[in-house]
């Protein structure tokens, strides 16, 4: 088991931190906090909002982000979407192209481009977020950036794990914060994936009701079909748990195969030598098309909040729009 697991592990327990991430975590918030007091926020020319999390790992901002471009078309607008790229080859700012590849501009960001969106990326997203203005974006839609605040805001969102919630509560690498909680108080929007929302919490839930095979995507099957079925689950997202869990309660029998988040798969990580299908989540399965047998399914999944959520956005862009 590698350090970052154990580590991860240790911030969801009881457990204290171990001693020698305490002076880490002082030099941590020390260091955040000099970083932000010399960042001048750029802007782009059009409305930017952000949608981010505080603590380390996956909490459903990306399906969250293709739910808001959604809305944002669905009220006549024009959005574009922009990430840094991460675990991807390109280095300048770039806008995908159809049929971008996670190898070279990162998995969250070639999913999102699949499903529709327009999409760019760049280390320099404020460089990133103009292009999309040059291709005619109106919003742009910033998946993660929270901490990034090079990029001027109008709105920000922070999505959190329902479930896991903030672990131990404290800053890297004691905890799994990257920033402090009390950072809540500052965002525009709250959004709980899953588990219970508190007090002014917006809630979200992530459905799938299909999966659909990596090597014929024409090929799709209702969940149902698995149920009293032994299958092999894979994920290399931020909370692997999410997932199995979700096959669980469909009446599925798991086995489960947990990777690290942003996963770099081979072909040896979806072979097991056996009959039993693989399903594996969508973002995962960017990174498999290449070499994924016919009996490899990707789950998709889509993000679910109230109209409400939806109405207070607009409002905030100062958006006079109804859905179409």
């Amino acid at each position: 088991m590698s350090l970052a697991t154990r580590l991860q592990q240790r911030w969801y327990s009881d457990l204290p931190p171990p001693w020698w991430t305490l002076p880490l975590e002082a030099l941590y918030r020390s260091v955040s906090a000099a970083r932000a007091s010399r960042t001048s926020p750029v802007t782009v020319g059009v409305p930017v909002i952000v949608v981010g999390n505080i603590t380390v790992g996956g909490t459903g901002k990306t399906p969250l982000t293709l739910a808001i471009v959604d809305e944002l078309r669905a009220r006549g607008m024009n959005p574009g979407v922009v990430s840094r790229g991460y675990g991807g080859s390109q280095v300048e700012p770039a806008v995908l192209p159809e049929g971008a590849t996670a190898r070279q501009y990162g998995d969250e960001p070639a999913l999102m481009r699949q499903a529709g969106a327009t999409v760019a990326v760049g280390r320099d997203r404020p460089a990133a977020a103009r292009l999309l203005v040059e291709h005619g974006c109106d919003v742009v839609v910033a998946d993660d950036g929270l901490q990034h605040l090079r990029l001027a805001r109008n709105v920000e969102i922070c999505v959190i794990d329902g479930a896991r919630r903030f672990g131990n509560g404290r800053l890297l690498p004691a905890g799994p914060l990257r920033e402090p909680v009390s950072r809540l108080a500052t965002v525009d929007f709250v959004v709980c994936n899953g588990g219970t929302a508190w007090g002014d919490e917006i809630s979200m839930s992530l459905y799938g009701s299909e999966a659909e095979s990596l090597a014929d995507p024409s090929r799709r099957m209702l969940l149902e079909y698995f149920r009293g079925r032994t299958v092999h689950a894979v994920a290399g997202i931020g909370n692997p748990g999410r997932f199995f869990h979700g096959l669980h309660e469909r009446g599925i029998d798991v086995i489960e195969h947990p990777f690290p988040d942003h996963h770099d798969f081979i072909p040896g990580d979806i072979v097991f030598g056996d009959e039993h299908p693989v399903l594996m989540t969508a973002k995962d399965g960017m990174k498999c098309q290449a070499f994924a047998g016919p009996n490899v399914f990707v789950v998709p999944v889509r993000a679910k909040c109230p109209a409400t959520f939806y109405d207070r956005l607009m409002s905030l862009l100062g958006a006079d729009t109804k859905r179409g």
